[in-house]
């Protein structure tokens, strides 16, 4: 497995994303709620760069007549047809089995867990590393 590094934590501050590419990968980093969260740049409805989309917040359900809206900055709206997702869970905010291709973002894997399937993109102090495997390891 190689890692590439592809931002520093420090450069990400509450409420920013940054999207990076490592070969055919383009993935978006996101700070959301004091956490960094990943997703695959790809809407699953039409295959739209869901990343670069608006981050915003939505209407709840609410009585008619009472309009209300919530979860600021946690709410990613796909450029081309506007369906929104929940950036806290990658989830579709009318069909939550439809979700945006979450990447974990962790530790760096234990010697004891290295048999497990690789982690995408690990945590290194201030370093986030897209993880893929089948490469040769960086020299």
């Amino acid at each position: 497995m190689a890692k590439h590094p592809v931002a520093k934590v420090s450069e990400l501050p509450p409420g920013t994303r940054r999207l990076v590419r490592v070969g055919n990968i383009e993935v978006g980093l996101f700070h959301v709620e004091g956490r960094i969260v990943a997703y695959r740049n790809v809407c699953p409805h039409a295959g739209a760069p869901v990343c670069v989309g608006r981050i915003s917040g939505t209407s709840l359900p609410s009585a008619v007549y009472d309009y209300q809206y919530g979860h600021e900055g946690c709410i990613l709206r796909c450029p081309w047809h506007g369906w929104e997702f929940d950036l806290r869970t990658g989830e579709h905010l009318v069909d939550p089995a439809t979700r945006l291709k979450a990447i974990p973002v962790v530790p760096p894997a234990s010697p004891a867990s290295e048999q497990l399937e690789p982690i995408p993109i690990e945590r290194e102090g201030d370093s986030l590393c897209l993880v893929l495997p089948g490469e040769s390891p960086n020299p």
